[in-house]
Order: structure tokens, then C-alpha cells, then sequence
């Protein structure tokens, strides 16, 4: 015999019925709910020629090793193609960034298709050679509506690094970026528009005037002047970079200097990417120390300043603590080498860093001056504690720069194995 509810049975039922419908509507589908996912990398395109000089030939071999391991470590895929042919048939459309590495689009299918790309949303990076023309009017929109630089001008020689001046340090690309850095080694361009006067044109980088004379042949220095180095033209997601030149040996077709030697410069690049791909913003780094200010490292322990025995600057001079006096023999310039590394080079002589003695990885070896020669024992992190204190680590080693627990003048300084104590635990004063 079938049993029926009665009628309030049935209401109660039909009430909980409607509440279990209606918790279920707040609730997300499962495919709906929220959870971790990792965003999908952005694709780069770098087009490349390989048949223009051998300092743009060797840049463009360089940044295809550099790029794809930079890639991998930074959330976007890299693939390197010398079809500039993608541009004119529509295959620049399945990438989010295109670089022009050592070169330009040179039919008018090739341009025709890159300026479409632009205007659709498209997102560029170009180097030193990218932008140069003696005939700017034959693809005006590139060379004068988009980079806005016109013909080339000039250009310094041989290659030399420079020190350059940020000017806009709100854009994605320069916002972790020092107020001056070092570059890499390059020759640099000038060209024959102001920017300056162009109100699309946002100039990131210029020269700054301490590197003049910019060049080492007096024919082809720059003395004095305006030169930008970085740019973005507003109407367009897109960057320019001058540099893209390495020295070369020409006879013996060899490299002798790295585009990406420079931990700063790389900082540039690799936000700049970031930013043309629509990663979002960066992090910015704790290590904002200036490439080109002078610094005293004053011991957090003793109080007293790292120093160069009698104010010598020979290969072997003791770096030790002294009191604080304000002299050259305690200011020391903090330049970077690569992945955050810094040489530490002394004020008088700026190439006489603080070095390792006999690259022992062995506690309480002791500290000295030599000529820099790109040694791992010349070379150290600044791994920042509080405002304006680090303690710094060899590169060799992994141990950490250490002073005397007491404040004896002339106690040569050492490295030994970080503990996290005071004795290793510099300020780091402008002067």
C-alpha cells in the first residue's frame, strides 16, 4: 500500500526543497569556483637578419641564447625566425611582442603588414640597428610617425659602455630601474629629429653628460649634447633601445664585450617585456643601489668604515677597517656585473676592487685590492636587511664580507660564513 505525505508534511517539504535550490544557486558551479591557476606565457617573436656587420650579427647570436633562457625563467615563450615574411602573410598575428634584433621590415608587403599589426594592438621592442636609415622619407611612418627619429645622425666609436640618466622612472619598463645606471657596451646612434619636441614621443633614458667624451676615437666621440637612449612612442605599446652593438674583434671575428652584461639594462629589457606581453607589473627589487654614486660602507658592529690601507690602490692593498675620516681611500662605486652582482671598485681607482685574496672559499680569508678582471672573487651581492643596510656576499664563496668585532683601526677585513651578526652588516651611505 503506497503511503502519501500528509499536507503539512508536504509543505515542509517543499520549503526545504526551495532552500537547498536556493544554496545551491549561491553556490559556484565547480567549474566556476575560484582557484590557482598560472597564467598563460605571452609569445615573442625575434626577427633577425644576420647579414650586417659582425657586431649587429654577433648582438642578435647573443640575445637568441640569452632570450629563450630569460624566457623560460619569466613567464613568456621565446622563438627566434629570420622569415620577415611572418609580418607580410599574417604570422606576426599569433604572437603578443615582435623584436627587431639587428634590422627592419624591407618590402612593402613586410612593412605594410607590420604597421597593421601596430595599429591593431600589436606590441614591439627594437634595437640599435632597427632604427637606422639615411632615408627616412621612404618609410615615413616608421622612421618619423613611429620611432620619430628621423635619418641617423652620427654615431660614437669605438663601443664603450655609458652611463645612463632615467628620466621616467613611472613607466613599467623603468620603474625598478636606479636614477643613473651603467650600460652594456655599445656604439651609439644619434639621429637627426629632436624627440624632445615630438609630444608622442616619451624618452625613458638619455645620456647623462658625466659620460663625456662618449667614444674612444676623437673623430667619433661625443663631447657634449642631448642623446636619448630609451624611448616609447604613447600612441603605440612599443620600445625602443639604442643599444645592440657589441666590440668586436674584428680580425678574428670574436666578441669582446656582452649587451647583457649589464643587471640593470637586463632589468629594462626584461620588464619591458613584460609589460609589451601584458604580464602586469613587476616587483620591484629590495637592491636600488645606484651604479654611479660613490658610497661609505660603515660596519653596523664597530661603526667604522671599510677602507684601503694608507690610501693605496695597487694590486694587493689591504682593504681593512678604519674611524670614518670622508676620504676617497672610503668611497667605492657599487657596478654591477650580472644577476645582481656588484663590483666594488675604490673611488681613485675604480677598476682596483675588493677581491678575495688567492680566491679562497675558505672563513677569514682576507680581503684586498686588485685590478677587476671579471674573476667571481671580485664580485658581490647586496642583499639588503633594512633601509640603506646590506650585508654582501662573494660570488665564489656564497660567504659574506665581515669586519672586526671591535673598533680597531687597520684589522684587515675577511670573508667568513654569514651568521647573520652585525660584524656583517654594512650602511651604505651616499657621499
Amino acid at each position: 500500500m503506497r503511503t502519501h505525505s500528509s499536507g503539512p508534511t508536504r509543505a515542509v517539504l517543499r520549503i526545504v526543497l526551495l532552500l537547498a535550490a536556493l544554496i545551491g544557486l549561491a553556490a559556484p558551479p565547480a567549474a566556476a569556483r575560484p582557484h590557482t591557476e598560472a597564467a598563460a606565457p605571452f609569445k615573442v617573436l625575434g626577427l633577425y637578419s644576420g647579414t650586417w656587420d659582425a657586431a649587429h650579427i654577433d648582438f642578435e647570436k647573443e640575445a637568441n641564447d640569452w632570450l629563450p633562457k630569460q624566457a623560460a625563467a619569466n613567464g613568456f615563450t621565446y622563438t627566434a625566425s629570420n622569415d620577415w615574411n611572418l609580418l607580410a602573410n599574417g604570422g606576426v598575428n599569433a604572437y603578443q611582442v615582435v623584436l627587431f634584433l639587428d634590422d627592419l621590415p624591407q618590402t612593402a608587403a613586410q612593412r605594410s603588414g607590420f604597421e597593421q599589426y601596430m595599429r591593431g594592438g600589436g606590441a614591439w621592442m627594437g634595437f640599435h640597428v632597427s632604427a637606422f636609415t639615411t632615408d627616412a622619407a621612404s618609410w615615413s611612418w616608421y622612421h618619423n610617425q613611429f620611432l620619430g627619429s628621423g635619418n641617423f645622425r652620427s654615431n660614437t666609436w669605438g663601443p664603450t659602455s655609458a652611463t645612463l640618466k632615467v628620466e621616467d622612472r613611472t613607466h613599467p619598463s623603468t620603474v625598478n630601474l636606479p636614477a643613473t645606471f651603467t650600460s652594456s657596451v655599445s656604439e651609439w646612434y644619434s639621429w637627426s629629429n629632436d624627440l624632445r619636441q615630438n609630444p608622442d614621443i616619451k624618452i625613458l633614458a638619455s645620456v647623462d653628460p658625466s659620460s663625456f667624451p662618449l667614444g674612444t676615437d676623437p673623430d667619433q666621440s661625443w663631447y657634449s649634447g642631448y642623446y636619448p637612449i630609451l624611448w616609447t612612442n604613447t600612441k603605440y605599446k612599443m620600445l625602443y633601445a639604442n643599444f645592440g652593438h657589441n666590440a668586436m674583434n674584428y680580425a678574428s671575428n670574436t666578441r669582446t664585450s656582452s649587451t647583457f652584461a649589464s643587471a640593470t639594462q637586463n632589468r629594462f629589457l626584461l620588464d619591458g617585456l613584460k609589460w609589451l606581453g601584458g604580464a602586469g607589473a613587476t616587483t620591484p627589487p629590495d637592491d636600488t643601489l645606484s651604479e654611479t654614486a660613490w658610497y661609505t660602507l660603515k660596519n653596523v658592529a664597530n661603526g667604522t668604515c671599510v677602507d684601503t690601507r694608507a690610501a693605496a690602490t695597487a694590486d694587493g692593498t689591504a682593504v681593512q677597517q678604519y674611524a670614518c675620516n670622508g676620504t676617497q681611500a672610503q668611497q667605492f662605486r657599487l657596478a654591477a656585473t650580472d644577476g645582481g652582482y656588484r663590483r666594488i671598485g675604490v673611488r681613485p681607482a675604480p677598476q682596483q676592487v675588493v677581491d678575495v685574496t688567492g680566491v679562497s672559499a675558505a672563513d677569514n680569508a682576507p680581503l684586498q685590492l686588485w685590478a677587476y678582471a671579471g674573476g667571481r672573487n671580485q664580485q658581490w651581492l647586496p642583499v639588503r636587511e633594512a633601509a640603506g643596510r646590506y650585508h654582501f656576499t662573494a660570488r665564489h664563496s656564497g660567504k659574506c664580507l665581515t669586519a672586526a668585532a671591535t673598533a680597531t683601526d687597520s684589522v684587515q677585513l675577511t670573508q667568513r660564513t654569514c651568521d647573520g651578526s652585525p660584524a656583517q652588516s654594512f650602511t651604505v651611505g651616499a657621499v
